[in-house]
Order: C-alpha cells, then sequence, then structure tokens
C-alpha cells in the first residue's frame, strides 16, 4: 500500500472511531434524564459545579497557565467568574421567571372561545458546547454555555478546544466527580476531543442545539453543517467583532490623555485577546490622540498569544493590514522574545470606505486600527460600513448630546458602552453579549446573562391538559410560587393564587 493511501486509510479510521464515540456519548446524554430534573436539583448540581474548581483553583490554574500563558492572576480570577456564573444560573432557574409561565383560562364567550391554554419554556434537547480558546475556565468545559445549558434541563456534551486538552480532561474529571455526589445523572455532562468528533457532534440527529464561541471560520463552518442538516437545529456562534470605538471631538478636547490611556489598556489586555477587543477606533483628526497612544503604550509590553497558529495570524495579519492603502504603522512594540507586540494601525476615514472589506477583518490579538474622521458627515460615512459587533463605544464630554451617534451604533452593536472600555462582560440579568453577524449567528440571544438559557428552551403549549400532565411550574394555585402571567395580568413571585376556571 502506497504512503498516500496508508494516510486515507488511517484518515477514514480516525473519522470512523470518532463517528462511534461521539453516537455513545450523544445517546447516553439524550437517556440521562436531565430533561426530567426539577429546578431544584439543577440548582444543586451548578452549585456543586461551582464549589468543586473553586476548590480546584489552584491545581486548575496552574495547568491552564503551561497551556495557555496567561498569567496566574488572570486565570485565577476566571475560576472565580466562572464559579459566579455557575451560582448566577443556579439563582435564575431557582426565581423561575425565564420559564415565561402563562395561563389563559377557558372563556366560552370569545369568538373562537377560547379553550385552557397553559404554556412555559421547556428544554431542547441535548446540547452540543464548543469551548473557547481564549477563556479556557469561563468560556470552556463548564463555560457560560455548559452552565445556561444545564441550567435549562439540558444534557451537553463539550467538545473541548485543542489549546488547552490537560485542562479540560481535568476539569472533566472534576466536575463528574461533583456531579456524583450531588446525584446528578451520570451523563449530564461529557467532553469530548478532535476536529473529527466536533463535525459529527453537530451533524448527529440527537443533538438539538449547538453553543461555539470561536473562528468565523470555524464558526461558518459548523453553522453551515447545523443548518445542512435533513432537520436543521440553532447554532448559537459567537464568531469575530470589531467592537467599535467613537471618540468623538469634545471628548478629545476635554482630555485626551485618558480616553488614550483607557484604549491603551483595553486593547492589549491579555495579548489583546477578548472578544470585546476595540479593534477599530474612530478619532477626530487634529486632536493629538495618536501622540497621546502612542505615550500610553510606551510601558506596554509584548504577551505570548494562546497558540502557535494565533501568533502566525496575528503577525499576518497585522502586516495585511500595514500594507494596506492609506495605512500608517503609527505604533509597533518591541517583540522582547514574545511573539505580540502591541500594534497600532491608523488610516482616514475615507479610505475605510474605499476599500471596507479590507479593512473590516478583525486581527486577534493585540491590534487597533485608529480611523481618523474630519467632520460628522465623513464619521457618518464611516460607521455606515460596519458590519455586527458585540459591542459599540462612544466616549463623549459631559453634557453633550450624543443620542444621534447611539442610534446609528445601536443598529450595530448588541451593547452600547459610554465613557468606559468594553473589555470585560458584567455577569448581571439585563446584560447582553451578542451582536448582528459576523459577531453572532443569532443576534437576538446572548452567551452571557440570565437571558443566556433562552438558546436551549422551546415553548409548549398545554391545551385543556389534565392536571397530572402539567409541568408544576403550571398548575392551579401556583404551587411552586413562580412568577406567571395569568389571564393577561403578570403575578409576583411567591403569589399562589386561583387559576382554576369559575
Amino acid at each position: 500500500m502506497s504512503g498516500r493511501h496508508t494516510v486515507a486509510a488511517d484518515a477514514t479510521a480516525q473519522a470512523t472511531d470518532a463517528s462511534r464515540e461521539v453516537d455513545a456519548v450523544v445517546r447516553a446524554a439524550a437517556a440521562s434524564g436531565v430533561d426530567r430534573s426539577t429546578r431544584a436539583e439543577r440548582g444543586t448540581w451548578l452549585r456543586a459545579l461551582a464549589d468543586a474548581i473553586e476548590y480546584h483553583r489552584d491545581e486548575l490554574v496552574g495547568l491552564a497557565h503551561g497551556e495557555t500563558h496567561l498569567s496566574e492572576a488572570r486565570l485565577g480570577g476566571e475560576v472565580v467568574r466562572t464559579a459566579t456564573q455557575l451560582r448566577f444560573f443556579a439563582g435564575v432557574i431557582e426565581e423561575g421567571s425565564y420559564l415565561e409561565a402563562t395561563i389563559d383560562p377557558p372563556d366560552a364567550r370569545l369568538i373562537p372561545p377560547r379553550p385552557d391554554l397553559r404554556r412555559m419554556l421547556r428544554p431542547i434537547g441535548s446540547v452540543a458546547v464548543f469551548a473557547a480558546s481564549n477563556f479556557p475556565f469561563a468560556f470552556s468545559v463548564l463555560g457560560n454555555d455548559t452552565a445556561s445549558a444545564l441550567a435549562a434541563g439540558c444534557p451537553v456534551v463539550v467538545k473541548a478546544h485543542p489549546g488547552h486538552p490537560l485542562l479540560s480532561r481535568r476539569v472533566a474529571e472534576v466536575a463528574r466527580v461533583a456531579l456524583a455526589e450531588v446525584g446528578a445523572p451520570a451523563h449530564a455532562l461529557s467532553v469530548i476531543e478532535g476536529l473529527d468528533a466536533g463535525v459529527e457532534l453537530v451533524g448527529h440527529p440527537l443533538v438539538a442545539a449547538v453553543g461555539f464561541t470561536g473562528s468565523l471560520r470555524g464558526g461558518r463552518a459548523l453553522f453551515d453543517l447545523a443548518a445542512a442538516r435533513p432537520a436543521p437545529i440553532p447554532f448559537y456562534g459567537e464568531l469575530g467583532s470589531l467592537n467599535p470605538v467613537v471618540v468623538t471631538r469634545a471628548a478629545a478636547d476635554a482630555d485626551v490623555e485618558a480616553v488614550a490611556t483607557g484604549l491603551a489598556g483595553s486593547f492589549t489586555r491579555d495579548g489583546g485577546q477578548y472578544c470585546t477587543k476595540p479593534g477599530l477606533v474612530f478619532v477626530p483628526d487634529g486632536t493629538g490622540f495618536e501622540e497621546a497612544l502612542c505615550d500610553a503604550l510606551g510601558t506596554v509590553g509584548s504577551q505570548r498569544l494562546l497558540t502557535d497558529g494565533m501568533a502566525t495570524a496575528f503577525a499576518d495579519g497585522a502586516a495585511r493590514l500595514a500594507g494596506l492603502d492609506g495605512a500608517e504603522l503609527v505604533w509597533r512594540g518591541a517583540a522582547e522574545g514574545a511573539d505580540a507586540p502591541a500594534t497600532v494601525v491608523a488610516t482616514d476615514a475615507s479610505a475605510l470606505v474605499a476599500a471596507a472589506d479590507a479593512w473590516l477583518q478583525e486581527c486577534f490579538g493585540p491590534l487597533t486600527v485608529l480611523v481618523r474622521y474630519r467632520d460628522d458627515d465623513e464619521l457618518d460615512g464611516a460607521l455606515a460600513t460596519l458590519e455586527g459587533s458585540l459591542t459599540a463605544t462612544i466616549h463623549l464630554a459631559p453634557g453633550e448630546d450624543v443620542t444621534a451617534l447611539a442610534g446609528k451604533l445601536e443598529r450595530v452593536a448588541g451593547r452600547l458602552v459610554f465613557n468606559g472600555w468594553p473589555t470585560g462582560v458584567a455577569i448581571a440579568w439585563a446584560q447582553h453579549h451578542g451582536g448582528g453577524w459576523p459577531a453572532t449567528t443569532a443576534s437576538v440571544h446572548t452567551s452571557v446573562g440570565a437571558t443566556a438559557v433562552r438558546r436551549f428552551l422551546t415553548p409548549v403549549a398545554y391545551q385543556d391538559a389534565p392536571a397530572e400532565v402539567l409541568p408544576p411550574e403550571l398548575r392551579d394555585g401556583n404551587p411552586l410560587g413562580i412568577p406567571r402571567r395569568e389571564d393577561g395580568v403578570p403575578t409576583p413571585r411567591g403569589h399562589r393564587g386561583d387559576t382554576s376556571p369559575e
């Protein structure tokens, strides 16, 4: 057999092995019974997972540091964030309003007559989660997607990221023990590895939804695969974002040094490896912003990126941007043996508009593009070229009215930031971490915040159902005391009214 045939045979065998492994894992997850668990039980599971990763924090941080080059301080804080997310979702499901429980009692007087209708959100089924590289805890095995899917009542199969395999395996072991100790189903959470396994996972007929955080190229391929299935499924992908920033002329005149210093810290933070890194900054011409930014970057050192592949992609992306017509390399820090020097490329608004497709490509790492504008008309023309982003930021002077500008950016981003920086995403009920394409594949949903659970739920209406068939959340008298809407009227949490027909 020739070498070519041997390689082909090996690839076929690996794909077959991946298919068998994924099939066994997904079938076990689907049969686990997670969907029949109570909200109280799942709250206990989530808190147990939070306790477990905090207990093993030092060991896990050490593994993560060795595989990702991120600092131990950053990683330690990320463990705290991950535990906080898990406990947050426990509180969300125990509160109960996420279920959208709604009851319309029968009314024969209406035309047509209304039967007894009761509606709520139910778990969608087994969920595939693709772990991210840049947050080895908070968007990985026990990250936001896993936490929100488990909270919703869905078993989870995580496709581990190849950038931190040892950490992923150890977190999975810690999670299995913690879940077993509190009586969770054995296959509530599983982890697989490998490119072929990931493809098989998205295509498996028992997978009902996918959560993905990663590259535009990889995410688009999997998104297309999910849509091309005989029965397409929702694919909630977070793919790439430029996170534009607009500095008004009044803001630059008021304190250009402060704004420049803030930008320097934000786009270089942890090697610029944040999905919310400000990668495109509109600055008024002639305000000294570039000089102030260079001064602020003078103390910023180079950093190693998560993988060698990312370092190569960063170097290529930076060189491509610097080589575009109308580009000016404003700053490139000393490498000092590392692989990601802070880099600033500048251009004019007219050049951006003339070649928007070339300029509006994300460069993952510590690079930002400054776009100089002369007046509001030039700024408006440049903003009209933007695609979807997770965030958009406005730096304004005290008392300045930016209502019109905010309206333009609302069409671009899922979160508007004022006089701050987008890096750092709070865990809160009001948080939205989403945006139009290419930031995400479904801008109406979020991967951070309470409504992240909504991705993995589907509505079911019960018409004239026997009492014993109804979920407890929909039964007469509101026995669980959750917030509901009864006959069109919202009822508060804890209310236990009479919903039986007169």
